[in-house]
């Protein structure tokens, strides 16, 4: 059986004439209109962009930065009533201490003024 030929198809020496590289696809075009155009024709068609408006916004003042090195390593958390936090953060500036270093002054005048006990 080493000497057997494989059986024709029928199409003969028609394959050897076959060149894949004639079945490449076009290549597309990289060219894209200018955004100018594009911003045009969508106006002209009514097309409505998601894109937010530039608004040209007031500048934000930044909060007073409170944070220095001292060692503190504990931390409290409060409920407060605005308005106390605003006296006590008042007084905080007013005395150029930070928010811990007024509330360990804080505690020493209620520990002096013997108010620690009910």
């Amino acid at each position: 059986m080493a000497g057997k030929e494989r059986a024709s198809l029928g199409f003969g020496d028609e394959l050897d004439d076959i060149d894949p590289s004639s079945w490449a696809k076009p290549k597309p075009r990289d060219s894209k209109p200018a955004p100018e155009v594009t911003r045009r024709v969508a106006e002209a068609t009514g097309f409505r962009s998601r894109e937010p408006a530039r608004v040209e916004q007031a500048p934000v003042t930044p909060r007073q930065q409170r944070r220095r090195r001292t060692g503190r390593t504990a931390q409290l958390n409060l409920k407060l009533k605005p308005e106390t936090i605003e006296a006590f953060t008042r007084v905080a500036d007013t005395n150029g201490w930070g928010l811990g270093e007024a509330f360990e002054r804080a505690v020493v005048l209620l520990e002096q003024s013997g108010i620690t006990e009910r």
